[in-house]
């Protein structure tokens, strides 16, 4: 779904809703976005849940993270 997906393929303006990891390129944008391997991520929707508030906390990452790698 693109609304879930928005930091990746959709809504080009804004944060994403939701830390979704289902297609390769969704967990490399998430590694990429925080800064931290792959399985970092995955653990860390494990433990909190896919808000990227909550996974960002968990990370240990400010949210939203103007610093990440996303150009």
């Amino acid at each position: 779904m693109a609304n879930e997906r928005s930091g990746v393929d959709g809504d080009p303006g804004g944060d994403p809703a939701a830390v979704v990891l289902r297609e390769p390129r969704d967990r490399a944008y998430w590694a990429r976005r925080f800064e931290v391997p792959v399985e970092q991520v995955q653990a860390a929707v494990e433990a909190v849940g896919s808000d990227p508030a909550q996974v960002a906390a968990h990370l240990g990452k400010p949210w939203p993270y103007e610093a990440s790698g996303i150009v």
